[in-house]
């Protein structure tokens, strides 16, 4: 019995990753017809009617070109040449890349003589050439994507990505929950314990393939015994989220400069320097990171300063208002075009992380100036923006009532799944060991 349960909550403390209900396609396309023989479904690919033909599918080869791959596919140069010429507009040669795919639509016979050819140019887009006729005729075809709103909930026991990641959902999820929480959660130093659920919305096409996760509806975030609620509104035409007080999420500045990866020294006065090999002060917070990594500024000011500073190496300072000024040390380099004097918006790439000047490796070394005295970023407060205004209240209100209705009712299917779970799991050990008692009777 301990092992079952054991099992059920390590499978309780992952996710329930469940679809909700699909959206409207994004645009109709136009479907070659088959004549209607009986009621069996036709089978359609790239808006064509595919149940009298064969589909071959094949991928580009390095040193391929359009002229080439129809030669290959057994046409005449002339013919090639035509086939060409007649889809240039939707097929651009200079864009054909090796590994890239293409299908030929064939008829059924033993001469299969080819009817379209379909060019990949991305996961939704294709260029179709029509062969049907004495006519060659090349149009742009998109795939139908749809959207699917689903469930997220679970508990954290290593990292946000991680854990999203072993419950089989995109991890990228986790790039947006940390988007939504910027403002109010350091995801470098999420607990273990911590919690959330999130509805969110992802694009498919050929309802099978993932393209992205589009964005999240609301998210319900506990870190540290606080929670956080996020619920989306527009105000003033701009979108954004807001607690169920209706306050802004969105602040002054962000909580990191930069996206997932871990902090290796925090604020101090009094650090052991692994190069200079004495204590000293460092009044900032070290991020460990790949080199390259962008480097974005926490909000929105004016760069003071680029250029080497000493045992900072490559550095960028940038003045926010009459009281903050952040730093950003130890850069591989600038990002293209910045200079003194220039204006940036908060999350804006202002460098990337390298190891440059006195550094054992590559990391980000951040510093936060209140009124030119160093603090603490890590235990920096910001201002928020504005809340819901008074005469859009009530209208807030309903929404967000909804949402908390609707997050609610998904939490209880989720514990109705792990009490069916515990149910059949030891309804099965149950007969398991009566069995194994009749045999020994």
């Amino acid at each position: 019995m301990n092992k079952y349960i054991s099992l059920l909550s390590a499978f309780a403390g992952l996710f329930l990753w469940i679809s909700l209900d699909s959206c409207q396609p994004k645009k109709q396309q136009e479907e070659v017809a088959c004549e209607p023989v009986d009621t069996i479904p036709h089978v359609y690919e790239y808006g064509i009617c595919i149940d009298s033909m064969n589909l071959n599918r094949f991928t580009i080869n390095p040193g391929d070109n359009p002229a080439s791959i129809f030669a290959g596919l057994g046409f005449s140069a002339m013919k090639a040449d035509s086939i060409s010429r007649a889809s240039a507009h939707v097929l651009d040669p200079t864009k054909i890349r090796a590994g890239m795919h293409y299908c030929t639509l064939t008829t059924m016979d033993t001469l299969q003589t080819i009817r379209y050819i379909a060019f990949a140019k991305s996961l939704t887009d294709y260029a179709i050439i029509d062969l049907t006729s004495d006519t060659i005729r090349a149009f742009e075809y998109e795939k139908e994507v749809t959207l699917k709103r689903k469930y997220i909930e679970g508990t954290i026991n290593s990292s946000l990505w991680n854990v999203i990641a072993e419950s089989g959902a995109s991890p990228l999820l986790a790039l947006k929950i940390s988007d939504v929480y910027a403002w109010q959660i350091d995801f470098f130093d999420i607990k273990v314990g911590d919690s959330f659920q999130v509805i969110y919305n992802e694009a498919y096409i050929d309802d099978t393939t993932s393209l992205d996760i589009t964005s999240v509806d609301v998210a319900i975030f506990t870190h540290q015994d606080k929670t956080f609620t996020a619920i989306p509104f527009t105000q003033d035409s701009i979108f954004e989220f807001f607690d169920t007080e209706g306050n802004s999420l969105r602040k002054a500045f962000l909580k990191a400069p930069l996206d997932f990866f871990r902090i290796t020294s925090r604020f101090s006065n009094a650090r052991f320097h692994p190069i200079l090999k004495r204590y000293r002060a460092h009044h900032g917070v070290d991020y460990a990171a790949p080199t390259g990594t962008p480097v974005k500024t926490i909000g929105a000011g004016t760069v003071i300063s680029k250029g080497w500073a000493g045992g900072g190496g490559n550095t960028v300072k940038i003045k926010h208002n009459s009281m903050y000024t952040t730093s950003y040390m130890h850069l591989s380099r600038y990002a293209q075009g910045l200079s003194v004097g220039q204006h940036v918006q908060q999350g804006e790439v202002i460098g990337y992380v390298g190891s440059t000047g006195l550094s054992t490796g590559p990391h980000l070394d951040f510093r936060v100036y209140k009124n030119g005295q160093a603090i603490n970023p890590l235990a920096m407060e910001a201002p928020p923006s504005k809340p819901i205004r008074p005469e859009l209240k009530d209208s807030f209100l309903f929404i967000s009532k909804r949402y908390l209705m609707e997050l609610d009712s998904l939490h209880r299917q989720y514990k109705d799944t792990i009490i069916n779970i515990v149910d059949e799991l030891t309804g099965k050990q149950v007969t398991s060991l009566t069995s194994k008692q009749g045999d020994k009777e």
